[in-house]
């Protein structure tokens, strides 16, 4: 039985999209018991409306809700203990919940989860890791927010973290990195970017096959399984593919309503274009899973519907099924092992 923590007070629509998403996952997974935190007056009556969802849940009524406006320092102040995100988290560091998911405000999320579940020995940043559909499947892309700027072995812990989530993920041995820069050539780019590639390619890990640089268009082709960058970056990237999705779409509406010709052209290709939109539909990679804690925390994307809000919350149990965390400190050690110079900023205490 996988054990999941539910923050039922956050994202854009609150508990109606929440519990409807949960509906979608009981329906196809027989394994899952939820553990919800929220307002019960709030929760409660929505829970009555889903009772497949109610007979495989635990609800514990929170008096706070952390607001999508609050400032991380400010969701601390007034919702460390007691909020229905906090307490989320903190069933995850109890061991009361395998992995917790929330829609809120991803800097009080981030904030929460650092303060409450720590970092991990050795890791001195967390890193928010994306699922990215990418020409030939799909690939992981980290950070895409949670550090803004990196040094060399900071981005060096991002393509471990990267490694074993794609170890996890896409079931594959060996999954290839790459590390995204301005060329693929190895005398461009940061000096951070070339010292990480450098300490990779020398430590010739059996877990990571390091394929080099990759540059911006390599992130669509699927030329790596795993794209690592700093924050700034990634996050960059991430709400310009958003945003150029977003545009096609429309480009393509319009072009298909804008003659009768095109009209029926579209009857002829409808197959086709419903394809198109399922590859395109962001709803089936939501979610982004906080790496290098000491525990599986997911953020959805706080504006999705119930199957977008299904799909994080899928993400996370295939996180707790396939052991990622297991799998992270593995790596860590036999990096360290490998390169046992390289600096150890975060201590034995991983604060």
């Amino acid at each position: 039985m996988v054990r999941i923590s539910i923050d039922a007070m956050g994202g854009d629509h609150g508990p109606a999209v929440i519990v409807a998403g949960l509906q979608n996952v009981v329906q196809r997974r027989s394994d899952v018991r939820f553990l919800i935190f929220g307002q019960e007056e709030v929760v409660a009556p929505v829970l009555a409306r889903f009772p497949k969802v109610a007979a495989v849940s635990d609800f514990v009524h929170c008096e706070v809700a952390v607001r999508m406006d609050d400032k991380p320092s400010q969701a601390l102040r007034h919702g460390r203990w007691k909020s229905s995100m906090w307490k989320a988290v903190e069933a995850v560091k109890a061991g009361d919940a395998d992995v917790c998911i929330s829609a809120g405000n991803t800097g009080a999320l981030m904030a929460m989860s650092k303060f409450c579940l720590r970092t991990m020995a050795s890791i001195e940043r967390p890193a928010i890791a994306a699922i990215w559909p990418t020409a030939k499947s799909e690939s992981i892309v980290l950070d895409v927010g949670a550090t803004i700027g990196a040094d060399a072995h900071q981005l060096i812990d991002f393509a471990i973290l990267g490694s074993a989530m794609a170890r996890a993920l896409f079931q594959v041995d060996r999954p290839t990195v790459g590390l995204l820069n301005v060329g693929v050539e190895e005398i461009k780019g940061q000096e951070d970017v070339r010292e990480a590639g450098r300490l990779l390619r020398e430590a010739d890990l059996r877990t990571m096959d390091y394929r080099g640089f990759v540059e911006g268009d390599d992130i669509g082709k699927g030329t790596v399984d795993v794209v690592v960058t700093e924050g700034f970056a990634g996050n960059i990237a991430l709400k310009t593919a958003e945003g150029t999705a977003r545009q096609i779409a429309e480009y393509l509406r319009a072009a298909m309503s804008r003659t009768w010709m095109a009209k029926i052209g579209y009857v002829f290709a409808r197959d086709a274009f419903r394809r198109l939109r399922e590859k395109m539909d962001v709803r089936k990679i939501n979610g982004g899973v906080f790496l290098g804690l000491n525990g599986i925390v997911v953020k959805s994307h706080g504006g999705t519907d119930d199957e977008g809000f299904a799909a994080a919350v899928e993400l996370g149990y295939d996180m707790v099924r396939n052991r990622l965390i297991d799998k992270i400190r593995a790596d860590i050690d036999l990096f360290h092992a490998k390169v046992p110079d390289v600096r150890v900023r975060a201590g034995s205490n991983g604060e």
